[in-house]
C-alpha cells in the first residue's frame, strides 16, 4: 500500500513540474512578445508579468527573449545590477540555440534591449555600440523591422547629445522608409513605429528650438509632429500622454496660455489615471511655471509645491525639483518674504551640486530651458540679499555671511573648473565618435580624402624641401604603415628605433615628423598613444575598467604618472574621470 501511495505522489509531483515548464507554441510566444513590447513603456509592471509568463517555457529561444526583455524592464525600475544579471542569463540561453536565422534575429533583439538598458543607465556610447552591432546583424538577415528600431534609437541618442540636424534628417528618412515598407508590419506594429518616429521627430525639433529660440519655425514643426504622434497613439497611452505634455510646452512658448493650461490639466488627469508619477510631477511643475509667467503667484506656488512633493516621494525628476525651488525663491523674493526666499534658494544651491554630478551636459541640453549658471547666480543673489535680514539679530551674523560667500565662491569655481574639463572631454568624445561614424559609413571615401589632402600638402611644400621629395614621401609612407599596425604601442617606439625600422636616420626622421605633423617625435608618439586610449575608452566598455597603470603599460608608457600627465594635457581630466563620464 505504501508503495502505491509513494508512486501516486511521485506521479502527481512530476505532472505538476512538467506543467510548470513546457514549451510555448510559436503563436503563444509571438503573442507574449507583442504584449511585452506594447506595455514596456506604458506599464512596466504589466510587461514584467508577461515576461515572467514567457519565462515558464522550456524553450531556449523563449527564455533568451524573456530574460533580455526583463533586463530592460528592471532597468526602467532603476535596478542596474538585476538588469545586468538578466542580460547575462539571456545570453546563456541564446548560446544554447542551434545556429540559423532565428538565432541571428534573436541576437539583434538582445542587442536592442542591451542598448536601451545602457541608454537608461546614461551610457550613450555603450548604447550606440549595441545598436550598431544590432544593425549589422539585421541587415545580414534582411530584418527591416529591427533596422527601423535601431535607426530610431540612434537618432534619439543624437538628440540627447545635441546632434539635432542629423537626428531630424535621419528620422524624416526613416518615416518615409516605414511608409514604403508598411506591408512588412501588422497594423498595430505600423502604428507603433509611426508613433515612435513622430514623437522622436517632434522632440528633435523641440530641443533644437530650446538651443536656438530665434528659430520659431522649429516650434511649428514640433507642434505638427506631436499632433501626428497623438493621431498614431490611440493604443499607446505613454506616447500619447508625453506628446500632449510637450504640446502644452509648445503652446506656452507661443504664449497661447489658455491652451497650455487646458493641456497641462488634461495631462494631470491622464497621469493619475495611468499611474505615471514622473509625468504628473512634470505637469504640475509646468502649471506652476505657466502661472509664474502670467504673474499668478499664489497659484504658481500651489503647483510648485505639488511638484516638489511628488519628486520627493518618487526620488525622480530632480531637474523639475531644482527649477521648482528656483521659481519659489523668486516668487517669495517678489512677495517680500525673505525667510522663505532664503529657504528655497538654499534648497536649490544645496541640491545643485548633487544633481550636477549625475546630469552630464547632454542631458542638461535636453531638459533645461534655462542655463544652470544663470539660475545659480540668481539664487546666490537672492540668498546674499536676505541672509542679512534673516540673521540680523544673531551674534554670529558676520561669521555666517563670510562663510557663505566663501562657500559660494568655491562652489562656483569648482563648477566652472568641472564644466571646462567636461566640455573639453565631451568635445573629444564627439570628435572621436564622428571619426568612428565616418570610418564605419564611408571608409573608402575617407581614405581618398586623406590622400588628396596629403598630395595638396606635398605640392605646397615642394619648394621648401631640404631633402629629396621622393625620399621624404617614402619616410611618411613607412611611418603611416607603422601607425596602421599600432607599432606606437610598443615601449621601444623611440626615434632611433623607428629610424632603424624604416631604414633611415634619426635626423631625417625628426625633420620629416616636425615638418609634416608640426611637432617633435616625442609629442607625435605620445599623441598617437593617448588617441588610442581615448578611442578604446569610447568604444570598449571593458577597457574603462582597467587601472591607470594597466592602461599606461598597454600603450607603452613606462609609468602611470607620465601617462596620466600626457592624458590630462590632451583631455583636461584624469583617465579615471574620463572613463567615469563617458
Amino acid at each position: 500500500m505504501r508503495l502505491i501511495i509513494s508512486f501516486l505522489l511521485f506521479f502527481v509531483l512530476n505532472t505538476a513540474v512538467s506543467q510548470q515548464k513546457k514549451a510555448l507554441t510559436e503563436q503563444e510566444y509571438l503573442l507574449l512578445q507583442d504584449k511585452i513590447r506594447l506595455t514596456a513603456n506604458a506599464n512596466v509592471d504589466s510587461a514584467i508579468v508577461f515576461a515572467n509568463q514567457m519565462i515558464k517555457s522550456n524553450n531556449n529561444k523563449h527564455l533568451a527573449f524573456a530574460n533580455g526583455a526583463l533586463s530592460y524592464l528592471v532597468q526602467l525600475k532603476g535596478n542596474s545590477a538585476q538588469s545586468k544579471q538578466k542580460y547575462k542569463l539571456a545570453l546563456n540561453y541564446y548560446d544554447k540555440m542551434p545556429d540559423g536565422r532565428d538565432k541571428k534575429q534573436l541576437r539583434s533583439i538582445l542587442y536592442n534591449y542591451e542598448g536601451l538598458s545602457e541608454w537608461k543607465r546614461g551610457n550613450f556610447s555603450g548604447a550606440i555600440e549595441s545598436y550598431q552591432q544590432g544593425i549589422k546583424l539585421s541587415i545580414e538577415i534582411g530584418d527591416i523591422i529591427q533596422i527601423v528600431k535601431f535607426k530610431n534609437n540612434i537618432a534619439s541618442i543624437n538628440v540627447a547629445v545635441g546632434n539635432y540636424r542629423l537626428a531630424i534628417k535621419d528620422l524624416r528618412q526613416l518615416n518615409d522608409f516605414v511608409d514604403k515598407n508598411e506591408r512588412v508590419y501588422t497594423k498595430e506594429q505600423y502604428l507603433n513605429n509611426k508613433s515612435n518616429i513622430n514623437i522622436s521627430l517632434a522632440g528633435s525639433y523641440e530641443v533644437y528650438y530650446m538651443k536656438d529660440a530665434k528659430k520659431k519655425i522649429l516650434l511649428d514643426s514640433a507642434e505638427y509632429f506631436y499632433k501626428k504622434t497623438v493621431s498614431y497613439s490611440q493604443n499607446f497611452p505613454d506616447n500619447k500622454i508625453v506628446a500632449k505634455l510637450s504640446l502644452g510646452n509648445i503652446y506656452s512658448w507661443q504664449k497661447d496660455y489658455d491652451n497650455a493650461e487646458k493641456t497641462y490639466y488634461d495631462i494631470v488627469f491622464l497621469a493619475h489615471q495611468n499611474n505615471m508619477p514622473e509625468i504628473l510631477c512634470t505637469a504640475n511643475y509646468n502649471l506652476g511655471d505657466l502661472y509664474y509667467t502670467t504673474k499668478k503667484y499664489d497659484k504658481a506656488l500651489v503647483f510648485f509645491k505639488k511638484s516638489d512633493s511628488i519628486a520627493a516621494n518618487t526620488k525622480t525628476n530632480q531637474v523639475d525639483y531644482l527649477k521648482s525651488n528656483y521659481y519659489q525663491a523668486k516668487i517669495y523674493n517678489i512677495l517680500k518674504e525673505p525667510e522663505l526666499a532664503y529657504k528655497h534658494s538654499k534648497i536649490y544651491l544645496d541640491n545643485y551640486e548633487k544633481s550636477e554630478s549625475k546630469l552630464n551636459d547632454e542631458i542638461l541640453e535636453v531638459n533645461y530651458k534655462l542655463g544652470v549658471g544663470d539660475l545659480t547666480n540668481e539664487m546666490v543673489t537672492i540668498q546674499e540679499k536676505y541672509k542679512y535680514d534673516v540673521f540680523i539679530n544673531k551674534a554670529l551674523k558676520v561669521f555666517y555671511v563670510i562663510l557663505f560667500v566663501t562657500i559660494v565662491f568655491l562652489l562656483i569655481k569648482n563648477i566652472r573648473d568641472k564644466n571646462k574639463a567636461h566640455k573639453k572631454m565631451n568635445d573629444l568624445i564627439e570628435e572621436f565618435k564622428a571619426n568612428l561614424e565616418k570610418k564605419a559609413n564611408y571608409p573608402e571615401q575617407e581614405e581618398e580624402v586623406v590622400f588628396e589632402q596629403e598630395e595638396i600638402l606635398l605640392k605646397k611644400e615642394n619648394a621648401n624641401l631640404s631633402i629629396d621629395e621622393a625620399k621624404e614621401n617614402k619616410i611618411v609612407e613607412k611611418l603611416l604603415a607603422l601607425e596602421s599596425k599600432h607599432e606606437y604601442l610598443n615601449a621601444d617606439f623611440t626615434l632611433p628605433y623607428v629610424a632603424k625600422k624604416i631604414k633611415t636616420n634619426t635626423t631625417y626622421l625628426s625633420y620629416v615628423v616636425n615638418k609634416r605633423f608640426g611637432k617633435s617625435f616625442g609629442e607625435y608618439s605620445n599623441e598617437l598613444k593617448i588617441n588610442y586610449v581615448i578611442n578604446e575608452m569610447i568604444t570598449n566598455h571593458m577597457y574603462r575598467k582597467y587601472s591607470t597603470q594597466a592602461i599606461a603599460e598597454s600603450v607603452g608608457f613606462k609609468n602611470a604618472v607620465s601617462f596620466a600627465k600626457s592624458f590630462r594635457k590632451r583631455t583636461g581630466v584624469s583617465p579615471a574621470q574620463f572613463a567615469n563620464n563617458i
